[in-house]
């Protein structure tokens, strides 16, 4: 089982802890896991995500036949969606045998792209403005 970074598990824990030791009930956001995901500029992302996001534009063809899978975000990272809201595709690792651990997940919404370089540990929201 993965977990959000550090930050949103250590705010959870001082939640609980806080709750427990007051006597009260613990109240931990329900949107905990999206405040993991942060932003990454359109221009710093590898070139390799460039040609993914292009394919991903003009409906393919993939290189890997697991692209355009939806993604089940069982790491509760991304916001939460219903089952099919987000699809996976890989983004090339140069060097790499395998699809390595780069990935973009699309959303059902317009130009919501996330990127992550360690296999859904972390995401960020692609950002086209800057």
């Amino acid at each position: 089982m993965r977990f959000p970074p550090r930050t949103t598990r250590i705010g959870a824990l001082v939640a609980l802890m806080s709750a427990l030791l007051v006597g009260g009930t613990a109240v931990v956001p329900a949107n905990a896991a999206a405040t993991a995901v942060g932003s990454i500029c359109y221009s710093a992302l590898p070139s390799q995500a460039y040609t993914t996001l292009n394919l991903i534009a003009s409906g393919g063809p993939f290189p890997y036949s697991q692209d355009g899978a939806v993604f089940q975000n069982r790491e509760g990272v991304l916001p939460s969606q219903s089952t099919g809201y987000y699809h996976e595709y890989t983004v090339v690792t140069p060097g790499s045998s395998t699809r390595g651990a780069r990935r973009i997940v699309t959303g059902k919404k317009t130009r919501e792209d996330y990127y992550t370089a360690d296999h859904y540990v972390t995401f960020r929201l692609v950002n086209f403005a800057c």
